[in-house]
């Protein structure tokens, strides 16, 4: 079984203030590693457009309907110190979504064996009703909803090894026993929740936080420990993972020292979980990232081992 590739070249056109960390050079930097021959066997295709009703499994409707209304026909508009919007993010936001959906479905029809999605700007800060953090809608979260609203999934899991805790997917499914949120991310650090005490109304959030100068040996140690346990227990018959590249050693916006082999490492481990526990299906999107190189180690490694290398 084949490992799909989507994106889409609108993901480019979401620009940021110069300088500033998630910026179009982050996809071309994922596409120029997957230009690499030993990728030649990756089945390749567009992100589509996303609906907003499929939004809306996540968002509250006026925070939809809100930012659509000030989304530009030129120049900027800033929501927050972090996070802007150009003429071209709205699509660009659109198209994550769908892309998510998108390699939800083929991996959940049995087309695909996993999926990696590479588009931005990335989602798991983006709460039912604000942006934050480079972040506007949560793709992963509403990729779970949509898997168990056609699919008939009960129990998901969304796994975020990005350096930041996903505080918006955690939002989310604060309150639902049918969707797992597990992360390792650097504390204390931006945007300041995900302690391990972070349980959920049903003990379904499970956070293990990494403190800084942490490397491979305390990131597999907590996945060994806690996370891989706990995902082991709750039998997700669909995994997602928010992939954000962030905990390289080379990043700027951190201080984690994750190496690529760490990537590869434990994207075979997840996909050991799923071939127990969910028919080997696993659907993986891009999050953060922001050192090129550090970026282009870690997709090679991550999407290497969702090919089977």
């Amino acid at each position: 079984m084949s490992t799909l590739l989507l994106s889409h070249k609108a993901c480019l056109d979401h620009v940021t203030p110069p300088g500033h960390p998630e910026r179009p050079d982050r996809l071309r930097a994922v596409e120029e590693a997957l230009s690499h021959e030993r990728f030649q066997f990756l089945v390749r295709d567009q992100a589509p457009e996303g609906d907003l009703d499929l939004v809306t499994l996540c968002h509250n409707e006026h925070y939809v309907t809100e930012l659509r209304h000030i989304a530009p026909s030129s120049g900027q508009v800033y929501i927050d110190g972090d996070t802007s919007m150009s003429p071209g993010t709205w699509e660009a936001v659109m198209r994550g979504v769908g892309g998510a959906v998108a390699a939800t479905e083929a991996v959940m029809a049995g087309e695909h064996r996993n999926a990696f999605v590479a588009v931005r700007p990335p989602g798991h800060h983006a709460e039912i009703g604000k942006p934050m953090g480079f972040c506007f809608f949560d793709n992963v979260a509403i990729a779970a909803r949509h898997a168990q609203r056609k699919y008939g999934i009960k129990r998901a899991a969304i796994v975020d090894f990005d350096v930041h805790h996903g505080n918006g997917t955690q939002d989310i499914f604060w309150s639902d026993p049918t969707v797992m949120y597990c992360s390792t991310h650097q504390m204390p650090l931006f945007p300041g929740t995900g302690a391990t005490g972070e349980r959920g109304d049903h003990d379904t959030i499970v956070n293990a936080p990494l403190a800084s100068e942490d490397g491979g040996p305390e990131f597999r140690s907590a996945f060994e420990n806690l996370i891989l346990p706990q995902l082991e227990k709750f039998s997700p018959e669909l995994l997602i993972i928010s992939a954000g590249f962030d905990a390289h050693y080379r990043d700027p916006l951190a201080s984690l020292n994750l190496r690529a082999e760490d990537y590869a490492w434990v994207t075979r481990k997840l996909m050991d979980l799923a071939d127990r526990s969910a028919g080997g299906r696993v659907v993986s999107v891009l999050e953060g990232g922001y050192d090129l190189q550090g970026l282009k180690e870690s997709v090679t490694a991550h999407v290497g081992a969702l090919m089977g290398a």
